[in-house]
C-alpha cells in the first residue's frame, strides 16, 4: 500500500538522518566530598523547589537536589541520590525529579548514572514496556544495570522450570501436560545524542524453540499461529529466538515534546498495550493469556517501523509493519512486507495509571487464511502502585476486538492483577474470550458459530532464595474454565488446570 510504503521511507529516513556520535562533554562529575549535607547542585542560587523541568540531558540530572544522606561513601554518582516525588492525579509527571531515573537499584546498594525512558530524555525508564508502548511511572522494575562510558544497559527477563497439567481430571479430550520451560531475555542500550537526542537499541531472544518445541505448551481454549501445517489448538505457541531487534532515536523538542522513529526486525507496533509478559500484573504467571491473538499478539512481528510524537503525558503514534505471524521457523528472521498500519494514542494521567486505546488494519495475518484481512482495535487500562519496600500492586484491564468481516467480530476481556508482599506475591487473571470453530478446530460446527469462554486463574509465588541480585521463586497456581454449553461435551463441564515451578529473574530494583 502506497501509504505504508511512504511511512516506511520517512521513518527510514528519519532515522539515517541523525548522528549517533555523542558528544563527550555531559556527566561531568564533582569533586569526591565526606560530607553529611545534601549533594550541591550546580547552580546553588537557583532554589531547587522553583524549577521547572530543564532541557532533560544527561548532564541535567546533576541540578537535581539530593536527599539528606549519610557519609556519602560513592562520591562518583552522588548527585543522583534520591526517592520518587509522590504526584496526585493531574500532575504532570513530565516536570518531576529525575533523582528517580537511576536510584531503583539492586539491592539497593549502587547508585549509577542515570537511564532515562528508552524513548524520551524527559521520562523515567519505569514507564518502559514493550515495544513503544507505555507502562504506568509507578510500575517496579526487576533488572541489572550496567553503565560504560556514555552507554547505559539494563537487562531483564524470566526462565522457568515449569510442570503444567491442562485438564487434570480428565473431564474431557483436549487435556494434556508437559515439564517445560518458558523463558526470554532482553536488553536495552541507551545512549544520548548530542544535547537533545537519544539512540537505543533493544534485543529480545527466547529459547522457547529448544524448551518448549515447535509445538509449544499445552494451554486449554488457546489457539493461534501453526505446526506442521495445521493449526495450534489448545497449545501456546513458542516464542522466536529473535523477538526483538530493534533500533531508535529520539529527538527532544523541548522537555515537553519529543519526536520518535523506531524501527524492528522483528519489532512490535503502535497496537495494543504492553505485552503481557513486559507487565508486571502478569510477572508471576507462566501462562500467555487467552486473548494474546485479540490484543498483543503483534510484539513479535518481523518489519515495523514506526513515528511517534509525545507531548507530556500523551502519545500519539502511528506505524507501517507486516501484517502475516511468524513462520513456524523460529529460528530465522521473516521477511518484512509493510502491508498492514496502525495508529495508538497513550495517556499516562498520573504515575499509577498508562491508558491506551490503537487500532491496527492487518492484512493476511494467519497462513491458513491467507485471503482473511483482520481490524483489531484494543484499549487497556494499566495500573501500579507502590506499597511500601519490597511491596506493590499491579493490575491490567485489556479490551481487544478482531474484526474478520462478514460478521465475525470476537471480542476479548483481561483482568488481571499481582500483590507483591515482600517475597509473597498473590495474583489472579480474569478471561472472557470469544472463539470461532476454525480457531478450536471443530468442523463439526457452523462457520459462523461463536463460542465463549470464561477462565479463571489463581496463584501464589514465594523467593526461596536470594543471590547477585537474582531471585529463585517457587509457585503454584490452578485455573478453572467455564466454556459454552456447545463446548462441555469436548472440554467438560468446568475443566481445571494446574501447575507447579521454579522460576529465575533478577531482583526487584529498590529505592534508595
Amino acid at each position: 500500500m502506497l501509504q505504508n510504503t511512504l511511512i516506511t521511507a520517512l521513518i527510514l529516513l528519519t532515522l539515517s538522518s541523525f548522528s549517533v556520535q555523542a558528544q563527550h562533554e555531559h556527566h561531568q562529575h564533582q569533586p569526591a566530598t565526606n560530607q553529611t549535607k545534601p549533594a550541591e547542585t550546580t547552580k546553588p542560587t537557583a532554589p531547587a523547589e522553583k524549577k521547572t523541568a530543564p532541557e532533560a540531558t544527561p548532564a541535567n540530572h546533576e541540578h537535581y537536589q539530593a536527599q539528606p544522606a549519610a557519609p556519602v561513601t560513592d562520591t562518583t554518582h552522588q548527585h543522583h541520590q534520591g526517592t520518587m516525588p509522590n504526584h496526585q492525579a493531574g500532575t504532570d509527571t513530565t516536570k518531576v525529579d529525575h533523582s528517580h531515573h537511576s536510584s531503583m537499584m539492586p539491592g539497593g546498594k549502587h547508585d549509577m548514572p542515570a537511564m532515562t525512558h528508552a524513548f524520551s530524555r524527559s521520562l523515567p525508564m519505569n514507564r518502559n514496556g514493550s515495544g513503544t508502548a507505555w507502562n504506568p511511572d509507578e510500575t517496579p522494575m526487576y533488572m541489572y544495570m550496567k553503565h560504560a562510558g556514555n552507554w547505559n544497559m539494563m537487562f531483564h527477563g524470566s526462565l522457568y522450570l515449569r510442570y503444567t497439567s491442562q485438564d487434570l481430571f480428565n473431564t474431557g479430550n483436549r487435556g494434556s501436560s508437559k515439564l517445560d520451560a518458558p523463558n526470554w531475555f532482553m536488553a536495552m542500550i541507551q545512549r544520548p545524542v548530542g544535547k537533545r537526542g537519544l539512540f537505543n537499541f533493544n534485543a529480545m531472544l527466547s529459547l522457547d524453540p529448544i524448551t518448549e518445541g515447535k509445538q509449544g505448551y499445552p494451554l486449554l481454549f488457546q489457539s493461534g499461529e501453526t505446526y506442521k501445517g495445521q493449526r495450534l489448538v489448545d497449545r501456546q505457541h513458542p516464542h522466536d529466538l529473535f523477538s526483538e531487534l530493534s533500533v531508535a532515536y529520539t529527538h527532544q523538542i523541548n522537555p515537553d515534546v519529543d519526536v520518535t522513529a523506531y524501527f524492528g526486525l522483528p519489532g512490535e507496533p503502535a497496537l495494543g498495550p504492553v505485552a503481557f509478559m513486559h507487565r508486571i500484573s502478569s510477572f508471576n504467571n507462566p501462562d500467555a493469556v487467552l486473548g494474546h491473538h485479540w490484543q498483543d499478539a503483534t510484539h513479535i512481528t518481523f518489519g515495523v517501523a514506526t513515528l511517534g510524537v509525545r507531548y507530556k503525558n500523551w502519545k500519539l503514534e502511528g506505524s507501517s509493519f507486516t501484517g502475516r505471524e511468524p513462520n513456524e521457523n523460529r529460528y530465522g528472521i521473516d521477511k518484512p512486507l509493510f502491508d498492514s498500519h496502525s495508529y495508538r494514542l497513550s495517556y499516562n494521567p498520573t504515575r499509577s495509571l498508562a491508558l491506551q486505546v490503537s487500532r491496527g488494519f492487518i492484512h493476511s495475518p494467519e497462513a491458513l487464511e491467507p485471503e482473511t484481512n483482520v481490524d483489531r482495535t484494543t484499549a487497556s487500562v494499566l495500573h501500579s502502585k507502590m506499597l511500601g519496600d519490597n511491596k506493590h500492586i499491579t493490575s491490567a484491564l485489556v479490551w481487544g476486538l478482531n474484526d474478520a468481516g462478514h460478521d465475525h467480530r470476537e471480542h476479548s476481556v483481561l483482568a488481571e492483577s499481582n500483590l507483591q508482599l515482600n517475597k509473597t506475591g498473590i495474583y489472579g487473571r480474569y478471561e472472557w474470550i470469544q472463539k470461532t470453530p476454525e480457531e478450536l478446530s471443530l468442523p463439526q460446527f457452523e462457520h459462523d458459530e461463536i463460542f465463549n469462554v470464561h477462565a479463571f486463574t489463581l496463584g501464589v509465588s514465594r523467593i526461596v532464595a536470594q543471590q547477585w541480585n537474582t531471585d529463585l521463586s517457587l509457585g503454584l497456581q490452578g485455573s478453572v474454565y467455564a466454556p459454552g454449553a456447545e463446548l462441555k461435551p469436548i472440554y467438560g463441564k468446568v475443566p481445571v488446570s494446574g501447575e507447579v515451578y521454579l522460576r529465575i529473574n533478577p531482583s526487584l530494583m529498590r529505592m534508595h
